[in-house]
């Protein structure tokens, strides 16, 4: 019975979109001392919510967040693939952003998931979800679950898939049998460490997060050191860079409809004068919206500045004046390194 409802489950999700689906226990993750030094080291950056004490006890253990825990199958869902970015946009916007937030997405067939499993054994079960919001270590459980291995670069890889995919978990209050983990195939690959123009990548498959584009762009809220403009290049939010050079991610599966929008989003350098309520209505939908406004034309004014395009001045004497003292300061250093330019 616990087999062919196993079986049955992953059927399912694949009728949901989900292209990989496994099934892990609720032990301890085996990494979590790597975690604990990640964070003892400040490569957190600012994502303070991660050092907090009642996060660092329920990411050591998925029974403190949900004691009725027997079993935590883990799904992924795959995103614009990386050929299918839009390579001539004049700024990069990272794949996964180019669709439908997913934090929209998601949640919804991870309900409908529950609620068939509940219909398989006719019962309701104790049972909670989440897609990058819960204080678990979703990778390790991915892996842990056989969808993949993290790489170098600290993405879950899958070797028919690559890395083009959202993770997300549902800890279940049943029993179900774990699936058998992957073995790693980074081999001798530095590829990703090479690529990277920050240097973010560490050694132990982690990040130096305040050095990570992605971080950069997203998560830090305030200035973006000098230093680091330059290297993020014509990035304004996220960064692909490690998953371009990638060689598994040419295995990458088609994206689910959601994330392949009719309208390719592009950004461009007029878009610096966005005024809140333009802002808002634009990303209404989309995951740029995670970084705000003032932090959306930060990383703007910085792409800008690293283009040396003299005909965009006009548009950063502008920005000089905008209302969000961080909007302003990186208008400001994007000025004189587009008037530098030679």
């Amino acid at each position: 019975m616990t087999a062919t409802l196993k079986q049955d489950i992953k059927d399912k999700a694949r009728q949901l979109g989900f292209i990989l689906a496994g099934v892990t226990s609720c032990t301890p993750p085996a990494h979590y001392p790597i975690f604990e030094e990640w964070l003892n080291k400040g490569f957190h950056g600012a994502m303070n919510y991660l050092v907090e004490e009642r996060s660092r006890t329920r990411r050591a253990d998925p029974r403190q967040i949900f004691p009725e825990c027997k079993s935590i199958l883990v799904l992924a869902l795959p995103y614009l693939n990386l050929e299918g970015r839009m390579q001539n946009a004049e700024f990069q916007i990272a794949a996964y952003a180019l669709g439908e937030d997913y934090h929209e997405v998601i949640p919804p067939r991870l309900k409908l998931m529950v609620e068939f499993i509940e219909e398989q054994i006719g019962y309701p079960i104790p049972n909670r979800y989440y897609t990058d919001t819960g204080p678990i270590l979703e990778r390790e459980l991915a892996q842990r679950a056989g969808l993949g291995w993290v790489g170098k670069n600290s993405m879950l890889i899958n070797p028919t898939a690559g890395s083009t995919f959202f993770l997300a978990e549902i800890l279940l209050g049943i029993e179900l049998e774990p699936d058998d983990p992957i073995t790693d195939h980074c081999g001798t690959c530095t590829r990703c460490i090479t690529a990277c123009p920050t240097q973010a990548i560490l050694p132990n498959r982690t990040l130096d997060a305040r050095r990570c584009i992605s971080y950069l762009t997203i998560e830090n809220k305030g200035d973006i050191p000098e230093e680091l403009r330059p290297p993020m290049q014509d990035w304004i939010f996220g960064c692909d860079i490690c998953q371009m050079v990638c060689p598994w991610n040419r295995f990458s599966a088609p994206p689910d409809s959601a994330f392949e929008p009719p309208t390719p989003l592009r950004i461009s350098a007029p878009d610096l004068t966005l005024s809140s309520v333009e802002f808002n209505r634009r990303f209404k939908r989309s995951p740029l919206k995670r970084a705000k406004r003032r932090g959306v034309l930060r990383n703007l004014a910085v792409a800008i500045g690293n283009s040396g395009n003299k005909t965009d001045l006009p548009i950063l004497e502008q920005a000089i004046q905008d209302d969000e003292p961080l909007v302003r300061e990186h208008a400001k250093w994007a000025r004189e390194k587009v008037r530098s330019k030679k």
